[in-house]
């Protein structure tokens, strides 16, 4: 059973930086597609980054193209979303994520323009990003 544990979260300015991790207990195969999601207070759960290194994909949300990246390292088992030019429309709870979805688990599929990015079942516990002028 892999498990998700995020970190990297705070409380920034307008226009800073933070760097996200999310570490796994067990491996990342180059077949799993991980992703990076968010949610403010009120609204949905959405994507915001996927990659899938077979076959070698990364997907963006239109909202945060050109400020965001996101990055893998298979080895080290952990997933980095690097986040720049912030604004307080990105405020919320971050969650990690990795495919597949799973039986009894909160699988969501994450759809961009009306196509399935990736189907997810395993989530970390989040961790909160704060965005002040």
């Amino acid at each position: 059973q892999v498990q998700l544990v995020e970190s990297g979260g705070g409380s920034v300015q307008v226009g800073g930086s933070l760097r996200l991790s999310c570490a796994a207990s067990g491996d990342i195969e180059r077949t799993n597609c991980m992703g990076w999601f968010r949610q403010a207070p009120g609204k949905e759960r959405e994507g915001v980054a996927a990659i899938w290194p077979d076959p070698n994909e990364i997907t963006y949300a239109d909202s945060v193209k050109g400020r965001f990246t996101i990055s893998l390292d298979t080895a080290a088992k952990t997933v980095w979303l690097q986040m720049s030019g912030l604004t307080p429309e990105d405020a919320g709870t971050y969650y990690c994520a990795s495919d597949p979805p799973r039986p009894g688990a909160e699988n969501f599929a994450w759809t961009l323009h009306g196509k399935i990015v990736c189907p997810y079942g395993t989530w970390g516990q989040g961790t909160q990003v704060t965005v002040s002028s």
